[in-house]
């Protein structure tokens, strides 16, 4: 297990992060060229198999343990508010999701992906964002080693998600720190909120980075400062995973701009990413761009939790099917291409 003992050794692990294994994936790609099929005919398929290879080291990848984490945290900017949902849903949905009852218990199941559910202090807002740092540094450091704490080198494939009422609005303020722009313009709806929410999650994004902007000097202190536990425990996870050579489905606008921070002092942060689906909140897509990320799927949710991530593990179980169970031309005794 990985963890962390201060911002400087995040920092200095980001700083040696592992690459992918360039000998298992020219394996793998040559059994690609081998497999009864013409060159390329399975798209981007071929590419998933490829990628996880790369990743696992492995010339035939596998996908048996699929590890889905979602963390919970609350958010003292949600008083302003910013969501169209009440802070207590927080805590609410937490136990829904122990019981087996929300959206991702169901997704889980059908991609027989273990889920954890970590709730992160939820009876302790962070700060407001607009006002004070959202964590002090050790609540920062906490959250990042809760999420390095769900990783372990045994998982085929990770993705994690997050509960939070308010978090798009640390999560907008993030990306435009981290990747400049107006407030608006990495600013959605979220839950569901009006023209009026909208306006006042802009003003709190203004006030947020004009207050903490001049003091965003690592992706820690971004994190540290923006954030939010839950958005933090998804960073620690994913960069966790990335020390442990673990591929990443990533989710939603959330999950993306818990490492948007990252991503900009780092830009092959990534690598060991797949962008799962681009969701409905109006920052993602342009998220993605930045992180230059393709999505898998476009199926218009907006839900978090790791939702999207979930519906993704099916693709890579196809894609590695696919790459391990077709037979080769000689296998099959059938004539190659010219």
């Amino acid at each position: 297990m990985i963890q962390f003992a201060d911002a400087a050794a995040l920092d200095a692990a980001l700083s040696r992060m592992s690459a992918p294994d360039e000998a298992a994936l020219a394996a793998a790609r040559d059994r690609q060229h081998q497999l009864t099929k013409p060159g390329g005919s399975l798209g981007r398929l071929e590419n998933i198999a490829l990628f996880m290879a790369s990743w696992q080291g492995s010339a035939r990848p596998r996908v048996d343990r699929v590890k889905a984490a979602v963390f919970a945290g609350n958010h003292g900017v949600a008083a302003r508010g910013v969501s169209a949902f009440p802070p207590e849903v927080t805590a609410q949905m937490v136990a829904n999701f122990r019981v087996g009852g929300a959206a991702i218990n169901a997704l889980a199941r059908c991609c027989q992906a273990e889920l954890a559910v970590i709730a992160l202090d939820l009876d302790r807002p962070t700060g407001d964002i607009a006002s004070e740092a959202a964590m002090t540094d050790a609540e920062c450091l906490a959250a990042l080693n809760a999420g390095a704490a769900a990783v372990t080198s045994d998982i085929d494939l990770l993705f994690v998600g997050e509960m939070g009422i308010g978090n798009t609005t640390p999560a907008a303020a993030l990306c435009a720190q981290a990747f400049g722009g107006k407030a608006a313009d990495w600013c959605g709806r979220g839950t569901g909120v009006d023209e009026s929410g909208v306006a006042r999650k802009i003003e709190a994004i203004d006030r947020a980075l004009a207050l903490h902007g001049p003091f965003c000097s690592s992706p820690t202190e971004t994190l540290r400062r923006l954030g939010g536990r839950e958005i933090a425990a998804m960073a620690g996870a994913i960069a966790a995973a990335r020390m442990l050579r673990v591929p990443v489905l990533l989710d939603g606008f959330i999950c993306c701009a818990a490492i948007a921070p990252i991503v900009a002092a780092w830009p092959d942060f990534t690598a060991h990413c797949l962008a799962a689906h681009c969701s409905a909140e109006s920052g993602h897509g342009r998220l993605l761009t930045r992180f230059g990320l393709a999505p898998l799927l476009h199926l218009d949710m907006r839900l978090g939790e790791g939702s999207g991530a979930a519906v993704a593990v099916h693709l890579v179980r196809a894609a590695l099917a696919a790459h391990n169970e077709m037979a080769t031309f000689a296998e099959a005794a059938v004539t190659d291409a010219l």
